[in-house]
């Protein structure tokens, strides 16, 4: 059993019900920081640009929308729970080490708090997974 098998065991069999809540607002709570990424695409792209990263700016715009509203999406039913919060580690590590950190360590810098919520929930989910009310344990007894 590799490492990764561990992990996936060690959290399926270590998970209370009041994560899936959890589980589900954060989904909810991405997938709607993406819609508001897709309203406002030029502070996005602004922000992309301030970090003085020779990154196509356009490319990172398309894919932070993109995974915080799939991955948002796939997080609040609980589908491919692991895969959906591997695809929004990178975001938040970005989010907050280099764009929400120029701001400084004040209680007053809201969005760096909740980058660093929301990285500490999607690295907890990425290890327990998507839980007792998921679509994935929903298959996993129905594989018919």
């Amino acid at each position: 059993m590799n490492v990764f098998h561990k992990i996936e065991y060690w959290g399926d069999r270590h998970h209370p019900a009041w994560l899936d809540v959890a589980r589900i607002g954060l989904g909810v709570f991405l997938f709607i920081k993406g819609i508001g990424f897709i309203s406002d695409t030029t502070r996005l792209t602004e922000l992309v640009n301030g970090l003085k990263i020779d990154l196509f700016p356009v490319m990172a715009v398309h894919y932070v929308a993109f995974a915080h509203i799939f991955g948002g999406f796939l997080i609040a039913l609980g589908v491919l729970t692991r895969l959906a919060c591997l695809a929004q580690i990178p975001i938040l590590l970005v989010a907050v080490f280099f764009v929400n950190i120029r701001q400084g360590f004040s209680y007053l810098n809201s969005e760096l708090w909740i980058s660093v919520i929301t990285l500490f929930l999607v690295i907890l989910f990425y290890i327990v997974g998507s839980g007792r009310f998921s679509m994935d344990e929903w298959m996993r007894r129905h594989p018919s």
